[in-house]
């Protein structure tokens, strides 16, 4: 019996190797959610409610970001709680960047919105070009690991802007935009599991979407009834939300099942 490699592998990559990434499951897309809509309310409050100012937020995110990066490319596998440190951290991040460009400088949410699509188009080809691959499955090397983070930050920058743009500039509002983009993810759902549309092309199209899909969320909640959100403090939503995402992760660490278990070399030997 031979083994089969499945879509995104490539001869170079060492399969024996732990995974740095979790298995996609619904408790994925639940933390991923969650953790994007914490990053658009978190930056929000500790820019304008704790009053750091969008210069000061944008340079303690970016210090935190960078320490655990570090430590993300330090281990040697998946570990859920600073996986998804690091995931929430990026989501304030990618919301940071997009505010900066839009409020210190001026550009037009249609100009971040294009400039961060091209962006993506970019990793993603240089990603193809090196690797041959863009499967998530395929996250065991750390140069893969590299793009695969470069390719997150950008789909969050381009979510809040995109998300932005369509809440806002087109006056669809913070409900509204959130049934539009939940609908986009569910015709994915369907494209992939209905109708054989390619695993990867999906899981990238569903991950942009539920970045402005979680800002479109966390701009309902927060935002108050006068522009159109439901006016719940911000303080109460951050700590909900990161209750969830905390007792998920706990939830995920005690049971392993989103762990992609090595795979051993002999298991590569054709038998």
């Amino acid at each position: 019996m031979h083994h089969n490699p499945t879509i995104g592998d490539h001869p170079s990559t060492p399969r024996w190797a732990w995974s740095k990434v979790p298995e996609v499951t619904i408790y994925f897309w639940v933390i991923k959610i969650f953790a994007t809509t914490v990053g658009e309310t978190a930056a929000d409050y500790l820019n304008t409610s704790l009053g750091f100012g969008l210069t000061n937020t944008t340079i303690v995110t970016v210090v935190l970001l960078v320490i655990s990066l570090a430590a993300q490319f330090a281990v040697r596998r998946y570990i859920p709680v600073l996986y998804w440190w690091l995931v929430v951290l990026i989501s304030v991040t990618g919301t940071l960047i997009t505010d900066n460009l839009t409020d210190n400088f001026g550009v037009p949410l249609a100009v971040t919105t294009t400039i961060f699509s091209v962006a993506l188009i970019v990793v993603f080809s240089a990603w193809y070009l090196v690797e041959k691959t863009l499967s998530i499955h395929s996250i065991r090397t750390p140069r893969r690991e590299a793009f695969y983070w470069l390719a997150i930050l950008v789909t969050f920058a381009l979510g809040t802007a995109a998300g932005d743009l369509i809440a806002e500039k087109l006056a669809l509002g913070y409900g509204w935009s959130l049934v539009l983009f939940a609908g986009l993810i569910a015709a994915i759902t369907l494209g992939h599991f209905g109708l054989r549309l390619n695993a990867v092309l999906a899981f990238w199209a569903a991950y942009i979407i539920t970045r402005p899909l979680g800002a479109s969320l966390g701009d309902l909640l927060t935002q108050p009834a006068d522009a159109g959100g439901l006016g719940v403090g911000k303080t109460a939503v951050n700590i909900v939300f990161f209750a969830v995402i905390i007792g998920l992760v706990g939830y995920l660490i005690a049971t392993k099942v989103d762990r992609l278990e090595p795979r051993t070399a002999q298991a590569e030997v054709p038998a």
